[in-house]
């Protein structure tokens, strides 16, 4: 096979990086604070790029919380992530960027974003010290696994190469936003390895619902704002509840208020094929309180003019409202309430797992001891959303890629120092 220029850049590296995101921009800063060579590969032509995406929307780094509600967050995985977040957390990750010159702030939510509500900027000062630090940088370079002696492939523009290392560090993403790169094309390559993967699942996602196509067509892209979503109880009689804002879709609802629930409803369907939540679209008014201003509309008003007027409802609200509840029932007064306080959506399915933010599944976290080397492949390690972790957004997600990208970074210098 041929050796491309890339591949004979790298070949007197000691470590080689393959994924330019969060963890592994991280994971290569460890490795060149401690003196080793460090070539990264990305498949796209530069990295960050998700990073970039998610400035779009100000950039949530992480949350400031109390540690052990923020740690919590991380569900099953918890217990895997605490050591990890305990070493570089959000207080570490907000140090970080001061040192880098990015000041940040918390918002009104206890979210932490940069002052300056951009990705671009730290990026490039990071980017801009990690090459000073002798960083090299190959895009456009897809990684095919290893050959039979041991070494890297990757497939560039202009061929492929070989390229040899002392040690790997992964960070190839999940698999959803596949045109920025995170297409889970790795999965088979490590589970050839003897590595057990756990199937892909989307994670804070949108839901589908049957709507009418009355609904689909005029209220499609509808928020709905200061909303309460909760989950039924369940066999122990435990229920949530959490306000927030949904938007309806042609296919469903989406938004922060049905993410954070994600998990649990993608799991409710998986085990019974549907899952039913219920909204309070009048979160600051009772159902006792409703039945007599339900009951006072004049004969001559309709009801879906009652209801935006009196109630102050907009016409995406009525529409759910009709749509779930059918006209006539809608217009008896205590049903009505009932329905105004606790509306239940039944959720068929999730959307597509490229639609998803994030997602569950990937390496398994038995497969990696506690500096994230996998125990089937000595000297190669992992870090970021190819692990089987979930959290909601909030800054978390980012803030457990960084942790993750540290540690594997961190562990892969101890090993090659173990090494001689």
């Amino acid at each position: 096979m041929k050796q491309t220029e890339a591949g004979l850049l790298a070949a007197s590296g000691d470590v080689v990086v393959i994924g330019g995101g969060p963890a592994g921009l991280m994971a290569a800063e460890q490795l060149l604070a401690a003196g080793f060579r460090v070539a990264l590969f990305d498949a796209m032509p530069s990295v960050g790029r998700k990073l970039l995406l998610a400035g779009v929307g100000g950039l949530n780094l992480t949350h400031s919380e109390d540690f052990v509600r923020f740690c919590e967050r991380f569900g099953a995985a918890e217990a895997v992530l605490h050591p990890m977040l305990m070493q570089f957390g959000p207080v570490q990750l907000r140090e970080w960027c001061a040192a880098l010159g990015i000041a940040t702030f918390v918002g009104t939510s206890g979210r932490v974003f940069p002052r300056e509500m951009k990705a671009a900027p730290l990026l490039r000062a990071w980017l801009n010290r990690l090459r000073r630090q002798g960083l090299q940088i190959h895009g456009r370079q897809r990684w095919l696994g290893w050959d039979e002696g041991g070494q890297l492939l990757f497939q560039g523009p202009t061929g492929s190469s070989r390229v040899p290392c002392r040690a790997l560090v992964l960070a190839l993403g999940g698999a959803s936003w596949k045109k920025f790169g995170s297409d889970g094309h790795w999965y088979p390559l490590l589970q050839a390895r003897g590595v057990q993967m756990n199937p892909w699942q989307p994670s804070n996602c949108g839901f589908l619902c049957p709507w009418s196509e009355h609904l689909r067509s005029r209220f499609a892209g509808s928020p709905l704002k200061s909303v309460v979503l909760s989950l039924p109880a369940d066999r122990d009689g435990c229920s949530e509840s959490r306000m927030g804002e949904l938007v309806l879709t042609a296919g469903g609802v989406e938004g922060s208020l049905i993410y954070a629930f994600s998990a649990r409803l993608r799991d409710m369907i998986t085990a019974r094929g549907s899952a039913t939540v219920l909204l309070d679209l009048c979160p600051h008014q009772t159902e006792s309180g409703l039945v007599p201003l339900l009951q006072a509309r004049p004969a001559r008003r309709s009801l879906g003019s009652w209801l935006r007027s009196r109630l102050k409802l907009d016409a995406a609200r009525v529409a759910l409202v009709f749509e779930v509840l059918g006209s006539d029932k809608a217009h008896e007064p205590t049903r009505l309430a009932g329905a105004l306080k606790a509306l239940p959506l039944t959720l068929t399915g999730t959307t597509p797992l490229d639609e998803a933010i994030s997602v569950a599944g990937g390496v398994a976290l038995t497969q990696l001891d506690e500096n994230l080397m996998l125990k089937a492949l000595p000297g190669v390690f992992c870090a970021g959303e190819m692990l089987d972790w979930e959290a909601p957004t909030g800054g978390y997600l980012l803030s457990a890629c960084m942790a993750s990208g540290y540690r594997a970074g961190q562990g892969a210098v101890h090993w090659l120092q173990g090494q001689g």
